[in-house]
């Protein structure tokens, strides 16, 4: 299936124009992140649309609202929870325990018991220690092997910290049949922000010549793991989430056998289009006369919930009271007194010449690993607020 962006295109001025309603219409004393908990809808169903028989497990790290919680269990969703305390989320919503996966390769020996005692039975695992830990907490669980591979081009990529390579995932395997677990599959991660469905394919490439490595060594996975990877719109072109999550299950299906069980994992595309966060401007500057660049200093940062402009890989889109007049460029940074709160200088943004001091500015599509990245208050400054419509 061809990947379009035309459906999104339309859907996008729609969204956006619902959160700044409500934006314009109230006032807020420090940035507000407000979730439109119907677009997470749209985009659980339009995902769920492509993807077809695999099955959601809502990567909760994400943005793990309560409302967002909520609504995903009554739309029958899975879970990819990543601590104890996820877990306990999820379960308090009225997740069943079966629907919840415990997705994150490092695990206290404790948090892996509760998990077991609470009904959890599918672990992720990429060591031979944490085997082991699983094997005493968890008996009899099923484990699945999260594999090292290489990066897809995505905006975020995600490797090196987690994954094994193929000898090591197939020794894996062997310790926890040994051990009394029952070793299910494997899972991967694409990398964070994979724009296009193409960049899959090299991955998914390697994931199955290792499937059918276990395979000849007389081990009867069921189970595959795609992860995350699924976009959002940050201003560069994305194909609709429909078109999307088909165009890589289509990838998915030509590789692997038939009747298997498939999860997958999106957070961001779950997420990011329903937030936008009310920012407001405190400081505009230059430097020197002869400064070609001014400062923009907002009254949020990478402390208080923009962690994903770090090496600017994130670019986030603002609204401005002044857009449609005339821009220049902007080194935007957060307003911490730490050095490193800058957010983007590599590749300074366009910002109208009229910006000033106390103008509200809107950021787009913030749904995602912000709330859930803001400090608790570094520098005295509040963490994010969250407010659901």
């Amino acid at each position: 299936m061809n990947a379009t962006i035309a459906d999104f295109s339309a859907s996008f001025p729609v969204a956006s124009a619902r959160l700044e309603g409500f934006i314009a219409a109230h006032h807020f004393e420090r940035p507000t992140l407000v979730i439109d908990i119907d677009r997470v809808e749209q985009q659980y169903r339009a995902l769920a649309a492509g993807l077809g028989p695999a099955a959601i497990h809502y990567a909760v790290k994400a943005n793990p609202a309560d409302a967002i919680i909520d609504r995903l269990v009554d739309l029958g969703s899975h879970f990819d929870a990543a601590s104890r305390g996820e877990i306990e989320l999820c379960l308090s919503h009225g997740a069943h325990p079966e629907a919840i996966s415990y997705g994150n390769t490092v695990k206290r020996a404790s948090d892996i018991a509760f998990a077991h005692r609470a009904g959890i039975t599918l672990f992720a695992a990429d060591a031979a220690e944490e085997i082991a830990k699983i094997a005493e907490h968890a008996p009899g669980a099923q484990v699945y092997i999260r594999l090292l591979v290489e990066a897809s081009g995505a905006d975020w990529p995600l490797t090196r910290k987690f994954g094994t390579t193929r000898d090591t995932a197939l020794a894996l395997m062997a310790q926890a049949r040994e051990l009394g677990l029952r070793p299910v599959g494997l899972s991967f991660h694409v990398g964070s922000q994979t724009r296009d469905p193409a960049m899959w394919a090299s991955t998914l490439d390697q994931v199955a010549a290792v499937w059918a490595a276990a395979e000849d060594a007389g081990f009867a996975l069921d189970l595959l793991n795609i992860g995350g990877g699924f976009p959002a719109f940050y201003g560069d072109a994305i194909p609709h989430p429909t078109a999307y999550a088909a165009a890589v299950m289509e990838l998915v299906t030509t590789r692997f056998p038939e009747g298997i069980r498939i999860m997958a994992e999106p957070g961001r595309g779950m997420v990011a289009e329903a937030g936008m966060i009310a920012a407001e401007v405190l400081l505009v500057a230059r430097k020197s006369d002869d400064d070609l660049h001014r400062w923009v200093y907002l009254d949020i940062g990478k402390f208080s919930g923009l962690a994903e402009t770090m090496d600017e890989a994130i670019r986030y889109q603002f609204v401005t009271p002044h857009d449609g007049e005339a821009t220049g460029p902007c080194i935007l940074a957060g307003p911490s007194c730490d050095s490193a709160d800058v957010l983007y200088e590599k590749r300074p943004v366009a910002l109208p010449l009229a910006l000033k001091s106390g103008d509200r500015v809107l950021i787009r599509n913030c749904g995602a690993y912000t709330s859930s990245y803001a400090s608790v208050g570094f520098n005295g400054f509040p963490p994010l607020d969250v407010v659901v419509i």
